[in-house]
């Protein structure tokens, strides 16, 4: 069953996420735009509370300027785009055709969002790693890096909140390294790494609901069954999925 809203699964495991006071957005504040809700001096707040900007927002979420990438700045995209997820390489030509035009389009906190013909493919925070849209990853499941967590805490990522490691180490979640884990989890045997960008599948479903930075090593996550996993990943329903193009 693919996902179709934003309220899905089941609440009857334990709770394993944390929902953050900005994730219950409620029809009076839908216009508006969540930015600068915490100051922090350090870098990794400042991405934080940008991408919580960003993929977090359940409400509108309004684009910027757009303008044309240059063909040499497409093949630099291209080229990162293969360093960071290689298994995209018999797919890109359909991904970032040679010939295509990819537009680029400003969104709030210095976000780019890299599309072709109205359709979003990838977004960038500055430096940082340049991420799938979800759009992408439901074409191309089998290209990226996946965990897998358990019915229980689906409704709780499609509402923004953080995703807990415990969502992920529980029967019915998926780690590198499981027994149960396959060809779909098992990621050939290594397990990843904390600032690797993964794909969240969930249990019963079809299709991919989040995508995001990891903010703890899969191995960690085993030993410690606890903490953090993933913490303000773009998700299905947030204000990048219902972007207006």
């Amino acid at each position: 069953m693919a996902f179709g809203g934003a309220r899905v699964g089941s609440a009857g495991q334990q709770l394993c996420l944390e929902a953050k006071p900005w994730a219950r957005l409620n029809n009076d504040t839908r216009s508006n735009t969540v930015t600068n809700m915490f100051k922090k001096e350090s870098v990794c707040a400042r991405r934080a509370l940008c991408v919580s900007a960003i993929a977090n927002n359940c409400c509108r979420l309004v684009s910027g300027s757009s303008s044309k990438v240059k063909s040499s700045v497409q093949r630099g995209i291209r080229t990162k785009v293969l360093e960071t997820y290689p298994k995209l390489e018999p797919h890109i030509d359909e991904v970032l055709p040679k010939k295509g035009q990819v537009d680029l389009i400003k969104l709030p906190d210095r976000v780019s969002l890299y599309c072709l013909e109205g359709t979003p493919l990838f977004w960038q925070h500055m430096d940082d790693p340049i991420i799938p849209h979800l759009t992408l990853v439901h074409k191309y499941p089998q290209c990226f890096p996946r965990i897998r967590i358990d019915r229980g805490a689906i409704r709780f990522v499609l509402s923004g909140a953080t995703l807990m490691v415990p969502g992920l180490t529980s029967p019915g979640g998926r780690l590198p390294g499981d027994a149960e884990a396959g060809e779909e989890y098992g990621n050939e045997g290594k397990d990843l790494e904390a600032g690797e960008v993964v794909v969240v599948d969930a249990e019963g479903k079809e299709n991919a609901c989040m995508i995001g930075v990891l903010k703890m090593g899969t191995k960690e996550m085993k030993e410690k069954k606890k903490g953090v996993g993933i913490e303000n990943g773009h998700y299905v329903g947030d204000g990048l999925w219902k972007l207006d193009l």
